[in-house]
């Protein structure tokens, strides 16, 4: 699966982790930073990650900051994109399933590396249930936009 990223300073080293894991897993991961520690400005980085994905360049995407909101709200300001904030196990099964979303975020300040990666684990391997009922309320959601 090919997956973008991106994050701001305050997720660095979570990003950087992500990186890892998911490129040990066999993905393609293209990293859209930020690569340094200065402070910077998350929706550049999140925008950048989720217009990957939304131009598809990239099938889903990862945005992380310290709470995990501002780059939630910021990727999901890019249409087409529909990004859960995660950071529970069982929301990040459901929003696959019953959502379909093709973007996640995660607040490095609010949750433990480990848990984080088994979130990434549970949603980049759930599918969409498929289910007529999902499917329509995606659409009608997806028609906000227009």
């Amino acid at each position: 699966m090919k997956i973008s990223i991106g994050c701001d300073h305050g997720a660095l080293e979570l990003k950087n982790k992500v990186v890892q894991h998911l490129t040990d897993a066999g993905h393609e991961v293209t990293d859209f930073g930020t690569h340094t520690p200065d402070s910077c400005d998350y929706p550049d980085f999140a925008a950048a990650a989720a217009r990957a994905v939304a131009d598809g360049c990239c099938d889903r995407g990862i945005v992380l900051c310290t709470t995990g909101i501002g780059v939630s709200i910021a990727a999901n300001k890019v249409r087409g994109i529909r990004c859960a904030l995660l950071s529970d196990t069982k929301s990040a099964q459901l929003t696959r399933e019953h959502n379909d979303t093709n973007m996640m975020a995660i607040g490095a300040g609010i949750i433990s590396q480990e848990l984080a990666l088994e979130i990434v684990d549970i949603w980049v391997n759930t599918e969409f249930s498929g289910s007529d009922r999902h499917a329509r309320r995606i659409e009608k959601v997806m028609a906000l936009e227009k």
